[in-house]
């Protein structure tokens, strides 16, 4: 059919969802080795994805949540040669050598990190979706700092964000995998 400009007009149809998976498949052309919670993983990832999206869609651990997809939250912290980054922001090709940690990877011989242990001793969990993030933030700030400050968990933790606590039993939480008994917060949130 053409137009009054005499140009032939065309029908355009949306590609089906698993025409688009053929495509993305066929432009998944970079070529992706890591060390993923202590295995080498090698696979094939479009140069644009997300590391965020590798762990959830393509390795399947769904540990790592997504609340924002926007570097805000900090529910989807890993850690990247052991230090904390929001997966959502890393794209899959700059993890290439290098040694990503999600909270699955945390535990050990069958045993819960110290951190993740805290986490339900001092019931710091509500909805539960912010805690893998901030289990791993507190877990970078634990390997690196054994005996933190309720100022230094603080600042560990500014990344992460949860809407459903006021923080309290999340610090003592991490104070106390730290071997601190509990702070007793006041309403100013001092010690």
């Amino acid at each position: 059919m053409t137009n009054a400009s005499g140009v032939e007009e065309q029908t355009l149809t949306l590609p089906s969802e698993q025409e688009v998976e053929k495509l993305r498949a066929a432009e998944a052309t970079w070529s992706l080795s890591f060390t993923l919670n202590g295995e080498s993983v090698e696979l094939m990832v479009d140069p644009t994805e997300t590391l965020y999206d590798t762990l959830r869609e393509r390795l399947r651990l769904i540990g790592t949540k997504g609340a924002c997809l926007e570097g805000e939250c900090g529910s989807c912290t890993v850690l990247l040669d052991g230090k904390p980054v929001t997966a959502c922001l890393v794209t899959s090709p700059q993890v290439q050598g290098r040694t990503v940690v999600t909270v699955e990877g945390l535990a050990k011989d069958d045993r819960l990190h110290p951190v993740q242990e805290s986490f339900i001793a001092c019931g710091a969990v509500q909805c539960g979706y912010c805690t893998p993030g901030l289990i791993v933030s507190a877990a970078a700030l634990l390997a690196h700092n054994s005996t933190p400050s309720v100022e230094e968990v603080r600042e560990a933790l500014e990344g992460n964000l949860c809407r459903c606590t006021g923080y309290t039993k999340i610090i003592d939480a991490v104070l106390e995998a730290a071997g601190d008994e509990p702070a007793v917060m006041s309403v100013g949130g001092e010690k």
